[in-house]
């Protein structure tokens, strides 16, 4: 009965002029409620982060993650209604991120999602957090729209993708083990940088050489990416140092990292946009801030006539507002209307 019903009042809403939607994520460590309008005008992106909590673990530790979620995600929500100046009864839909993620983490937004659906009798919306990343450019761009090649790089993703429509995606290539996100996390936790790695490399990398080669892109031709070796051979690099009691030179080797783990991400995603024939390439997730990626992409970007998209940076990691508004494409197109038995997915295709 619910789900008849729910049908129902997604055609009314398709018809509204102006659709406010409630997105929830919760699929790492952040606590993030937000309300967005139109896909695009964001009213409140309230995010709760667990940074402090697990820097001590040198990384987040899932358990810690969930009840931490447990714990947040009501005073998020009092938070984020407040800041929009909005009460509940006038939100139109719930959109919540249900994979990919953590699993006990996805399981306190998704439970929490749908009681609030059910309790407010409006759509539930499934969001898929790696399409999520990738509107945050449209919340950053206003007139941006589709087609365009996407790069998605994050801590657990790292893939380039055609966006054929706000719902329609077409992948291109993808890293064949780690995320280039996830390699740097590791690489940092064994320079002693703490957590969270990445940001620490960008910054000591500014400062250093890129004269080390670790690797060779066995992958040159393709569109797959691999980061499991370079990882591994930094790392081996780093203890082969330490064992002959050496000096270790630290920012080399961020510098180093980064020139190896982005360049062929660059020169591919280009590739990508020249072949299928887009001058646009949007940028999305937590790695999409680092400061070496997007000076190379803007550089190669105008010496090919490709403009290139990146969200602003508090929308780079993951928030609420990119799953609003994913969950406003996805509603207006039909797709990811779910009921209460919406399950939480720790992977999902893209």
């Amino acid at each position: 009965m619910y789900f008849d019903n729910i049908l129902e009042k997604v055609e009314k809403i398709q018809k509204k002029k102006d659709v406010i939607i409630l997105g929830v994520e919760s699929s790492c460590d952040e606590t993030s409620i937000a309300i967005v309008k139109n896909g695009r005008e964001v009213l409140s992106n309230i995010i709760s982060t667990q940074i402090d909590i697990h820097t001590r673990f040198g990384g987040v530790v899932p358990e810690v993650a969930s009840r931490n979620h447990v714990m947040a995600i009501v005073g998020v929500l009092e938070s984020a209604l407040n800041q929009a100046n909005i009460t509940i009864d006038k939100i139109d839909a719930i959109a919540v991120t249900y994979g990919a993620g953590l699993i006990g983490a996805l399981m306190v937004g998704v439970s929490f999602a749908k009681s609030l659906a059910y309790a407010l009798s409006i759509p539930l919306i499934a969001v898929n957090h790696i399409r999520g990343h990738m509107c945050a450019n449209y919340i950053s761009y206003k007139d941006l729209t589709p087609p365009f090649i996407g790069l998605i790089v994050s801590g657990g993703h790292t893939a380039i993708v055609e966006v054929k429509d706000y719902t329609t995606y077409n992948l291109i290539g993808s890293t064949l083990d780690d995320a280039v996100g996830e390699s740097l996390d590791k690489v940092a936790r064994v320079l002693g940088l703490g957590y969270p790695g990445g940001p620490k490399v960008d910054k000591l990398a500014s400062e250093g050489n890129a004269n080390i080669k670790f690797t060779k892109d066995s992958l040159k031709k393709s569109y797959d990416s691999s980061f499991s070796g370079l990882k591994t051979a930094v790392i081996n690099y780093v203890h082969k140092l330490e064992q002959k009691k050496k000096d270790i030179p630290v920012s080399d080797i961020c510098a180093s990292l980064e020139y190896e783990a982005f360049m062929p991400l660059v020169e591919k995603s280009i590739r990508a946009c020249k072949e299928h024939r887009y001058d646009k390439l949007c940028v999305a997730g937590g790695v999409s801030a680092n400061s070496f990626l997007r000076n190379k992409l803007l550089d190669a970007g105008k010496q090919n006539d490709i403009k290139v998209f990146f969200p602003e940076l508090k929308l780079c990691t993951d928030n609420a507002a990119m799953i609003a508004s994913m969950g406003y494409y996805n509603l207006m197109n039909n797709v990811g209307i779910s009921d209460i038995n919406l399950d939480a997915v720790s992977n999902i295709p893209l």
